[in-house]
């Protein structure tokens, strides 16, 4: 037994000597092979080349890590998904308790619109941020192509020699696939929720439109039951309780849309302000150089009552223009503050009817918004609608007469009469047969329109008292103390902004009656449709927006002279003629701006426009060579002055004084009263005696006789003495006294001296009547 362990352990050793003396040899071997690869091939991996490796592998991990954590950017994208997870919970919530008016959920659906584009925005962004994620992911995945770092990763025998550095790249590899793992998670959460919260938008849309749709003036559907068969269900309901929710329904829309559209009505403020210091400026200004009274003569009716009214006045009036799409409670509390600034500009001006009229008009327009926003469609809102549209007939067809004659524009109050009769007919009319919402919206629309039109009517007076106190202060300011016909300028002031207020007041109506957003809807469609003729494509819009930008610039270049305190008929002596020439520069560069801009406006390609420029230089030779005669000859006279606006000067047989100068032709004020009107063309091409081109002085004459006892030394003392107390003649320039014939107790003079070119006639004969006088006081004989 002892025998065969000790064999065994024999074996054992030996078999345990031949393999390692095989595995030695097998190293040599190895050994000397890559002692041979080393000398004779130059890419076998040394340390320097690991260190190397495992340096660039941490540096890209490093690298990865960095682009792979979310910047500024990102934390901003999320904070606006937060903020529109904010506003479409708002709206969600608003959507299931609010009264279904027309006005709210038109704000909805804009608003809807909006929240739609943003995630639609949000949605890009998180597609290009995991874009991102996964072009940073390639470039880790690079590493596995760096062959020397995948051979020291396989030799464990090596990798022990660069155990610190491996584990330094262990370590930033595991945070990198951690954080990367992190932000994809987070990403794809975020398009999880974004994608959801697209079907709820798409949803609550699809709920808007069909609100909308049923509240269209073509659908005839029964909402409710006609009003003599309900047997409204509401009652028992505790109509407090219902008051107190839709006032807090109504309070957070209204909340919302507030900090909506917080810059456009901060900015609107901003404005106001301005307009009052303006305002507020010129008063003062008038006041403290004692023109107060001056001022009365301008006849305000409103700016006399104060500024802070009639600047309120005007920015609610905006306001309502640009928040057509607020929510009834916003829109309905700017109504009723906007007539309750107008109601302190009638106070003391209208009369007691029209004042109560006025009143009652307020009072019933504030049951109909209660009634619409706070109260459940039911029995009591619909019997209630009903009596308001009742009184509203009788009010249209009775009372509102009285109002019409205060008012400073009643051409359009006619029309707004019968409009507000016509909804009023028309709403109690759908009331009954079930079409509640319907007649909501036409009672609600009938009053808006009748006090919208009131409150333009005043908007239009106020702006032409400001634009009046404008011209007036700047007038002042240059010492012409003369008071103007104000009331011819203001009917020639008003015609543009007529036009402006009508435009307001439709687009009111219309988005009261839904309309409005499918009559524009259908406008840009027909204006933004391509039209061909030959090779030139078109638009009606590009015509249209070519019209009315040469309109608004020649209005703009007639109107401009208004706000340099020029007056048409002015015939002032001490006339600016520097600042006339500034206003004809001025009028120029808008004309030339306004066509430079219609222009391009239109959308004509350039190619297209120079073969129209030749075809009208054609036409330019032949037919319109005096045209474009007179007005380059305007443009020379504008720069070269030759005569300038208050000029006193002769033109062949015809003499005057310069009225105006425009391109084309220049009015003549002849002594007479006539205007003559002079192409600029013969302006250049005749002789032009200027009387006034240095200053507004001429040289005058008076001829007479003086028979008595005396010698010409006294004669002379006379004249002179009488003339240099005469206001009339300017005594700056020394008169001259000229004896045509002298003998014994007879003299016959020649007087000539100075005086105003604008006064000549008047100075002459006052002249006159001064010599002889003084002449009869010497008892001297004198005769003229």
């Amino acid at each position: 037994m002892i025998f065969q362990k000790s064999t065994f352990y024999f074996l054992s050793l030996f078999f345990l000597f031949f393999v390692s003396q095989f595995n030695y040899a097998q190293e040599q071997k190895q050994v000397k092979k890559e002692s041979r690869g080393r000398l004779f091939n130059d890419t076998t991996a040394t340390d320097s080349d690991y260190l190397m490796a495992i340096e660039k592998a941490g540096e890209v991990l490093e690298s990865a890590y960095n682009d792979i954590d979310f910047a500024g950017d990102t934390r901003h994208l999320f904070g606006e998904m937060k903020r529109t997870e904010s506003k479409l919970n708002l709206i969600l919530a608003s959507l299931k308790g609010a009264n279904p008016n027309v006005r709210n959920q038109q704000m909805y659906r804009i608003v809807l619109q909006e929240i739609e584009q943003e995630l639609e925005d949000q949605n890009k962004a998180i597609n290009e941020k995991n874009l991102s994620l996964e072009k940073i992911k390639s470039r880790v995945i690079e590493l596995r192509k760096d062959k020397t770092l995948m051979t020291l990763i396989k030799d464990t025998i090596r990798r022990q020699q660069f155990k610190k550095e491996f584990a330094n790249l262990r370590k930033r590899y595991v945070g990198t696939d951690s954080l990367m793992t992190k932000n994809q998670t987070t990403l794809n959460n975020k398009k999880r929720l974004t994608v959801e919260r697209k079907i709820a938008v798409s949803n609550a849309l699809v709920t808007v439109e069909n609100k909308l749709e049923k509240s269209g003036i073509s659908i005839f559907n029964k909402e409710y039951p006609s009003l003599w068969q309900t047997g409204d269900s509401a009652v028992s309901k505790k109509v407090t309780h219902n008051i107190k929710a839709k006032i807090i329904i109504e309070e957070s829309v209204a909340e919302y849309y507030l900090g909506y559209k917080a810059g456009g009505l901060i900015t609107l403020c901003f404005f106001m302000g301005l307009l009052f210091w303006y305002i507020s400026r010129n008063i003062k200004y008038l006041k403290a150089n004692g023109y107060s009274e001056s001022l009365s003569l301008l006849n305000f009716k409103y700016l006399n009552r104060g500024v802070m009214v009639p600047v309120m006045v005007i920015a609610l009036n905006i306001a309502v223009v640009t928040n057509l799409y607020a929510p009834a409670l916003f829109l309905e509390f700017i109504q009723l503050l906007l007539l309750g600034a107008l109601t302190i500009l009638f106070k003391n001006q209208w009369s007691g009817v029209s004042m109560r009229n006025w009143l009652f008009l307020i009072g019933i327009f504030f049951a109909l918004c209660f009634l619409d926003l706070f109260i459940t469609i039911g029995l009591l809102q619909r019997f209630a609608f009903v009596a308001i549209n009742l009184l509203g007939i009788r009010y249209g067809l009775v009372q509102i007469k009285t109002l019409k004659d205060e008012l400073y524009i009643k051409g359009f109050f006619k029309w707004a009469s019968i409009l507000f009769i016509g909804l009023n007919f028309l709403s109690i009319l759908y009331n009954l047969f079930g079409r509640v919402s319907l007649s909501n919206m036409l009672s609600l629309t009938a009053f808006i329109s009748l006090t919208q039109i009131v409150a333009l009517s005043v908007l239009l007076k106020i702006i032409l008292e400001i634009i009046l106190l404008q011209i007036y202060t700047t007038r002042v300011k240059r010492g012409i103390e003369k008071m103007f016909d104000y009331e011819s300028l203001s009917d020639t002031l008003k015609k543009p902004f007529i036009i402006v207020i009508s435009y307001m007041w439709v687009i009111v109506i219309a988005s009261n009656l839904n309309i409005w957003e499918s009559l524009r809807s259908s406008l840009a469609s027909l204006l933004s449709h391509p039209n061909t003729i030959g090779s030139i494509t078109f638009t009606l819009g590009n015509i249209v927006l070519f019209f009315i930008i040469i309109w608004a610039a020649h209005l703009l270049q007639k109107y401009v002279a208004y706000f340099f305190g020029e007056i048409d008929d002015e015939n002032e002596e001490n006339i600016n003629k520097r600042q006339h020439s500034k206003l004809l520069i001025t009028r120029l560069v808008v004309l030339i701006s306004g066509y430079l801009l219609a222009v391009a406006a239109s959308g004509m390609p350039l190619d297209k426009l120079s073969i129209l420029l030749g075809a009208l230089g054609v036409g330019v030779g032949l037919g319109l060579q005096n045209v474009v005669n007179n007005f380059v000859s305007g443009i020379i006279l504008i720069f070269d002055k030759p005569i300038q606006i208050g000029d006193v000067v002769e033109i062949s047989s015809e003499s005057g004084r310069v009225k105006s100068m425009g391109l084309r032709t220049t009015k003549i004020n002849a002594p007479n009263g006539a205007e003559i009107i002079i192409p600029n063309g013969n302006l250049l091409s005749q002789n032009i005696t200027n009387w006034t081109y240095t200053d507004n002085f001429k040289l005058v004459e008076i001829t007479f006789e003086i028979n008595g006892e005396t010698i010409p030394e006294e004669i002379n003392t006379i004249v002179n003495e009488t003339l240099g107390n005469l206001p009339l003649v300017n005594n700056a320039k020394p008169s001259q006294i000229y004896y045509s014939s002298i003998s014994d107790g007879k003299y016959k003079l020649l007087i000539k001296f100075w005086c105003s070119i604008y006064r000549t006639e008047e100075t002459i004969s006052s002249a006159r009547q001064e010599l002889y006088v003084s002449f009869k006081n010497k008892g001297l004989n004198f005769s003229s």
